[in-house]
């Protein structure tokens, strides 16, 4: 402990320095204890764009936790769309047009009042430029027909067709963002496209200092309309700094040393050793497992057009081949549990997880290292005396990118990589740094196989997981496949077949008894050709510190979940508190 603690001391003080020298805001007078500093697990590749149509450019730095409001948020633990900056949304009969009534008395933080011509000219500016490449502006692309301001609190939006999911998929942050609004009086007459943003304004309460690759820096604006129209008091902190950590070992030192309030993602063991220093710290739990389920399960994607990958056999073989229980338990240490479908093993999942697995298509925890063999002898491959199967003189080899950004990520192929080979698979892992794996390697296809959670989605109906492995999202390798749909490019002829039965899907209320079975019906084409292999399901042990603040979300104040990077985040900034 007496090395873990000096390590800790010496990393603490030198990322202290780096955030002193790049970041000038800091010397304006905000005391620690009025500061919240939030962990950032990647390097801002352009500290100077906020244009968050474009990609590569990030806004989990703060931006759409302090800065950009969402029109409404999900709440995980009621299933409830719970009113932000609108204030309800509701479709006709047909769920092809839904009117959006926003709240009175929103402003801008440059004073300009809030209203449905900003969100026209939002949806409509995503509708028009097809080069406005971020998933939500392609979905608001492929889904609105028409939008019209009725009056300035009330908004009609016009779908291409029925869409019973369209309120929480757009506007609802079920998954980690949402469509945001942007200022009509700023970016009007500028390129969507090539726009920077910068200075960026938004209609929350804290407004852009500084930010430099490793750091972003927001301030209190003590005239937030939320405050002023007694929406919200308030927020007790007055300054917001989001830091790169670097990775685990940096952000416990950090966090352990009180100079990190909130932390991502963390092993067991470095959790209690933590808080054998820092009694202070605390997790969703609070004891073990201490983490918190997380609504992105984990698979390996496979790129369906690189051979010998591209015959569903080897596919199939891989899948057989790798056991999800010891996933669980080296890389997890046994937080988590293993993927029984491509779905988030949520309450509200059990119908459709259930229909899928008693048709015959759920997955083992445990590996059948032998019937995968048997399948890639069935293809022609031959074991070499090095244990390696061979076809005609080459070695059957497959390199997995991973993000280097967490050992959740590096711990998990790890596992994967041995059991491969093991079994006579020349696997071997290539971790990449998190800007280049999610703007290259993901979404222009440029790998054999990845660790990803695409699948992510559903949490509490079945589509839209499902609708991300349609054959509409398939560009050729080296595009930018839209939304991270489909970036392995899978388009056989039962890729055809099932993205016609999601379809079909897609036009079921969420009440229907229908959707059950539908989905069964469809997934068996995913589980006969395998483009993708679902691994475990996610869990994250998020270290929150109550020195200076309390007021985090737990299991027992379960007001929303802790994913602190999300478009929620706001409700986290609210219910935080001084310490004593």
């Amino acid at each position: 402990m007496s090395t873990y603690r000096t390590t800790m001391m010496t990393a603490s003080s030198a990322w202290l320095a780096a955030l002193m020298i790049t970041g000038p805001a800091l010397a304006q007078d905000v005391a620690r204890e009025d500061t919240v500093i939030f962990d950032l697990d990647r390097t801002i590749k352009d500290p100077e764009n906020f244009n968050w149509f474009t990609p590569g450019t990030k806004r989990m730095h703060g931006a759409h936790q302090a800065m950009w409001e969402p029109l409404f948020i999900l709440n995980y633990g009621t299933g409830e769309l719970e009113p932000w900056l609108g204030t309800a949304i509701t479709p006709n009969d047909a769920q092809d047009v839904w009117i959006l009534t926003l709240r009175d008395g929103v402003t801008w933080s440059d004073g300009e009042i809030f209203n449905a011509d900003d969100v026209v000219f939002t949806i409509d500016m995503a509708m028009k430029d097809s080069n406005l490449s971020s998933r939500e502006a392609a979905t608001i692309r492929d889904q609105v027909a028409s939008v019209k301001k009725v009056d300035d609190l009330t908004v009609e939006i016009a779908l291409n067709g029925p869409n019973p999911r369209f309120a929480v998929e757009n506007f609802g942050v079920r998954i980690f963002g949402s469509f945001l609004i942007m200022p009509e009086h700023i970016w009007n007459g500028e390129d969507p496209s090539t726009f920077a943003f910068n200075p960026p304004i938004g209609t929350g309460p804290y407004t852009f200092t500084s930010a430099a690759s490793n750091r972003a820096i927001w301030d209190r604006n003590d005239a937030w309309w939320g405050a002023t129209t007694g929406f919200q008091d308030l927020p007790a902190p007055k300054r917001l700094i989001w830091l790169e950590t670097g990775g685990e070992e940096s952000r416990a030192q950090l966090i352990a040393t009180n100079e990190l309030d909130a932390a991502q993602n963390i092993t067991v063991g470095t959790f209690e050793a933590i808080q054998l220093q820092n009694p202070n710290i605390v997790a969703w739990h609070p004891s073990y497992p201490y983490a918190v389920a997380d609504p992105c399960a984990r698979q390996i994607e496979i790129n369906t057009t690189i051979e010998p990958w591209n015959d569903p056999t080897m596919r199939k073989a891989v899948a057989h081949i790798i056991d999800r229980s010891q996933i669980v338990n080296v890389a997890y240490e046994g937080t988590t549990e293993a993927s029984e479908t491509m779905f988030a093993q949520f309450e509200a999942m059990a119908p459709y997880i259930d229909a899928v697995t008693a048709a015959g298509y759920g997955l083992p925890e445990a590996a059948d290292v032998a019937a995968g063999q048997a399948l890639l002898e069935e293809a022609g491959y031959v074991k070499g005396g090095d244990g390696i199967y061979e076809k005609g003189g080459e070695r059957l080899a497959v390199a997995i990118h991973v993000n280097s950004a967490s050992t959740e990520y590096t711990r998990t192929i790890d596992v994967v990589v041995e059991q491969l080979q093991r079994a006579g698979i020349d696997a071997k892992a290539v971790p990449v740094e998190n800007g280049v794996f999610w703007g290259e390697v993901l979404p222009l296809g440029s790998y054999e196989m990845s660790y990803s959670w695409l699948s992510c989605g559903s949490v509490n109906e079945p589509w839209s997981s499902m609708s991300r492995y349609t054959v509409d999202s398939v560009v050729p390798v080296g595009e930018q496949a839209p939304g991270f749909n489909n970036t392995g490019r899978w388009d056989s002829e039962a890729a055809k077949a099932y993205s016609a039965l999601v379809q079909e899907m897609g036009l079921l209320a969420l009440d229907d008894p229908a959707l059950a079975q539908k989905t069964a019906e469809a997934y068996q084409y995913l589980d006969t050709e395998m483009p993708f292999i679902p691994l475990v399901q996610a869990a994250k042990l998020l270290p929150f510190n109550t020195t200076y603040w309390t007021g985090w979300p737990t299991v027992d104040n379960d007001y929303n979940h802790p994913f602190f990077w999300w478009n929620h985040t706001h409700q986290i900034i609210h219910n935080l508190e001084k310490a004593g």
